[in-house]
């Protein structure tokens, strides 16, 4: 069973079985530890992997556990902490994180209910865990592209440089994403404000806010109803003029313009290695900008890094289709010099052509 298979699967044992679920015991047994020993692929039973109750003593703190602490050579990677999952997570809920994080060795804290997991580092402050999340993955509504991060924390694929150098993008990225969806759902004054006084020229009074609030939340659905709309009209090819549609023997379908944009569609896979290899570009072009700003896009011929999330800014371009690798960099005239790789290490005797792209834009 693929990664993305039994992320599913566990989605729906948690779905099914989620309203029988009533303590904190029920909770590790029934999701908890599938996910460590399913998704994660570590062995629930071996000590030498995964020591439940975990106790490392601090200071005038004595005997206190954290449920799971995850062992790699020796040392203790992630630490997770668990609630029942009839319970809403709350960062008080993360006492013992706080307090272990500073004295393991982990760079990786989850926090869980069994249907929500919500991984930290230390961003903020060397060895001290941040009080905001990096990643939320929620089973109950799983997000498709944080599939590849969290297979980053699995046994076989353990990338904690990876992790890291990804998790202040992923960190705001899935803030925002949360946020405008709370907003969507039930707009704050704020948000009604902010647009309200774009298109109202009287002063924003309770009145005012009381009439436009649900305005606000009218149009907002409308918008993202439009979007929608427009996405599928897109694919059905509604709109498009078909000249042969006059002549005689010929008929109006939809099939070739479906045909064409399914074809593009599933000819674009983002493979693992091409998101590693991103991974690392970005590591290395974070030496001359910040990380939020080097992107990805997918191609059907090659993976593109950009700067600012602008095609006209390349900072490489990743092309692992074929049996062999080549990294493409771009001189100031946008022509492309391919180098051959064997390994992704390989992209690191590139660094300082990769720099000196980032910073021509920069």
């Amino acid at each position: 069973m693929e990664f993305e298979e039994r992320v599913g699967a566990l989605a729906t044992k948690v779905k099914n079985q989620a309203d029988a679920i009533g303590t904190e015991e029920a909770t590790k047994n029934a999701f908890v530890m599938p996910f460590i020993s399913t998704i994660l692929g570590y062995d629930v039973f071996d000590p030498l992997e995964v020591v439940p109750e975990f106790i490392a003593d601090v200071g005038t703190k004595r005997g206190e556990k954290v449920d799971y602490a995850i062992i790699r050579d020796g040392e203790v990677q992630i630490l997770i902490e668990c609630k029942v999952s009839k319970g809403s997570l709350k960062i008080e809920h993360a006492s013992q994180l706080f307090r272990y994080f500073a004295t393991t060795n982990a760079r990786i804290a989850a926090l869980t209910n069994g249907i929500v997991w919500q991984f930290y580092t230390d961003l903020d402050a060397p060895n001290r865990m941040d009080e905001k999340p990096f990643l939320v993955l929620d089973l109950s509504d799983i997000d498709d592209t944080l599939i590849p991060e969290i297979k980053k924390l699995s046994k076989a694929n353990f990338d904690l440089d990876s992790i890291i150098s990804a998790a202040e993008e992923l960190k705001y990225v899935g803030a925002l994403k949360r946020e405008i969806a709370a907003q969507f759902r039930e707009p704050s004054d704020e948000w009604i404000k902010f647009f309200t006084q774009r298109v109202y020229e009287g002063a924003f009074t309770a009145r005012v806010r009381e009439q436009f609030k649900g305005i606000v939340a009218k149009a907002s659905a409308q918008f993202l109803n439009e979007r929608i709309n427009d996405r599928l009209k897109l694919a059905l090819g509604a709109g498009r003029v078909i000249d042969e549609a006059n002549e005689p023997g010929h008929s109006v379908t939809s099939e070739p313009v479906v045909a064409d944009d399914l074809s593009r569609d599933t000819e674009i896979e983002t493979t693992l290695e091409e998101l590693e290899g991103y991974q690392i570009v970005k590591a290395i072009a974070c030496g001359v900008v910040k990380p939020q700003r080097i992107t990805q896009r997918d191609a059907k011929s090659y993976f593109a890094v950009l700067l600012d999330d602008n095609n006209r800014k390349p900072v490489a371009r990743l092309h692992f289709n074929g049996r062999q690798k080549y990294l493409g960099l771009l001189d100031e005239n946008k022509d492309e010099t391919r180098h051959p790789i064997d390994t992704l290490d390989e992209i690191y005797s590139h660094a300082d052509g990769i720099r000196e792209a980032v910073a021509r834009y920069a």
